[in-house]
């Protein structure tokens, strides 16, 4: 397996990434009954991943940093706050808009998007520029932007939330089946693509390229993978009285024996357009670079001429931006607002972006990294919720596989010598 990986280019560490998340459903579908890996739970699964992997993927640019953020998971109330008033009470007693206005959502998210830009270059400023320790910027913003999402709802859950915005929740705003199946293949070819693009650069170039047959089942690989994805979504079905609800809704009536599948969720696909623009920023881009060097050796970089505190500040605000984008997910999942929104997800975005192998001596992480650790942790916890495992006891085995992933980076980069 490890000369097969080797001449596929497959980074090893993924691939026993994948086969833990393999043997892990596998243990689980036998454990449930093969209630596991059916349709519903898979699509449960993908849309409860999502919030914790949108931060997830900023949790790594800051990471690799040297720096820690203990606040997301309250910056994310902080935002989802400011939404809920804005779409309750701005928007439809302060503006006149009403209820459900075209604009509601629109202004709803620019205000989220705001909230978390701000705050994330007031820590950036405070880390940068002032020198205090991310650990207890982040930490003091864990207990401030907490309460402060408490003082602006006083206490209360706000809700119900606008129906546009309910949409980026999941199971209320799908592309539907063939909408799904076209994005799929769209993904499909635009990955194939990629596959040959970097061999006809490797050749340009006189450097190394795979053999002919790794290339192709590497790309035949990726194709059953996404357009396997998209079947199983596709293969959830809507309830009926949920379908006849939406034909009635149009003035129609529901055809007899008619079915038809969810799809791909929107909040899904928001995480995809974010790990492909995090992907980019980190390999294609003048700032990802800024941030590893930096990450590998910061006196050195301000020495190259870095600016590192101005870095600084960009990255939380990243992490800013990712937080709203997860507070627009969470909330709208929720179709409310509620008090203890994003409680502990601090945790659970530093575990995913650790498990997924960003080192937390800095200067080394991936973004699918981050998202395939971010889906092994909702995966643990989803499996022990339907196993019937206690809340407390899920958090000891989480704890424990956090420790247990440290410990096996601190290993791996021991034998390899990074």
């Amino acid at each position: 397996m490890r000369n097969l990986a080797r001449t596929l280019e497959i980074d090893t560490r993924l691939l026993g990434m994948i086969g833990a998340f393999i043997a892990l459903c596998l243990v689980f579908h036998f454990l449930t009954d093969g209630r596991f890996l059916t349709p519903r739970n898979i699509f449960n699964l993908t849309i409860q991943t999502v919030s914790v992997g949108i931060m997830a993927t900023g949790m790594v640019f800051v990471i690799v940093t040297r720096h820690i953020d203990l606040s997301v998971g309250s910056l994310l109330a902080t935002c989802s706050a400011m939404m809920a008033m804005t779409q309750t009470l701005v928007t439809p007693e302060w503006l006149g808009l009403g209820l459900n206005h075209p604009l509601t959502a629109p202004a709803a998210i620019v205000v989220g998007l705001g909230t978390g830009i701000v705050i994330g270059a007031f820590h950036g400023w405070l880390i940068g520029y002032l020198g205090i320790p991310a650990f207890i910027v982040t930490l003091g913003g864990l207990l401030v932007w907490r309460n402060v999402a408490w003082y602006l709802t006083n206490g209360q859950t706000i809700g119900p939330l606008d129906g546009n915005f309910q949409l980026f929740g999941g199971i209320g705003g799908t592309l539907g089946e063939t909408w799904s199946w076209v994005f799929g293949l769209i993904c499909a070819a635009a990955a194939l693509y990629a596959i040959w693009q970097s061999r006809r650069n490797k050749i340009s170039h006189d450097f190394p390229v795979k053999p002919l047959w790794a290339e192709i089942a590497l790309g035949a690989l990726v194709t059953a993978a996404i357009l396997g994805f998209i079947a199983i979504l596709n293969a959830y079905q809507i309830p009926e009285r949920r379908l006849e609800r939406m034909f009635e809704a149009r003035g129609e009536v529901l055809p007899e024996g008619f079915t038809a599948g969810y799809g791909l969720p929107i909040s899904v696909l928001l995480l995809i357009a974010v790990a492909v623009t995090m992907t980019i920023i980190a390999n294609r881009t003048r700032l990802g670079r800024y941030i590893f060097a930096t990450g590998g050796n910061p006196d050195a970089a301000e020495l190259s001429g870095i600016n590192t505190r101005l870095l600084t500040v960009k990255v939380f605000i990243m992490m800013g931006i990712l937080c709203a984008i997860s507070a627009v997910v969470a909330s709208s999942r929720q179709t409310f607002h509620s008090n203890d929104i994003g409680t502990l997800d601090e945790l659970r975005v530093i575990a995913a972006a650790v498990i997924g192998g960003t080192a937390l001596a800095g200067g080394v992480g991936t973004i699918y990294g981050a998202i395939l650790g971010a889906l092994i942790m909702q995966s643990l916890q989803s499996g022990m919720a339907m196993v019937g495992v206690d809340a407390p006891f899920q958090n000891i085995v989480v704890g424990t596989v956090l420790v247990v992933a440290v410990l096996i980076d601190t290993i791996y980069r021991k034998r390899t010598g990074d």
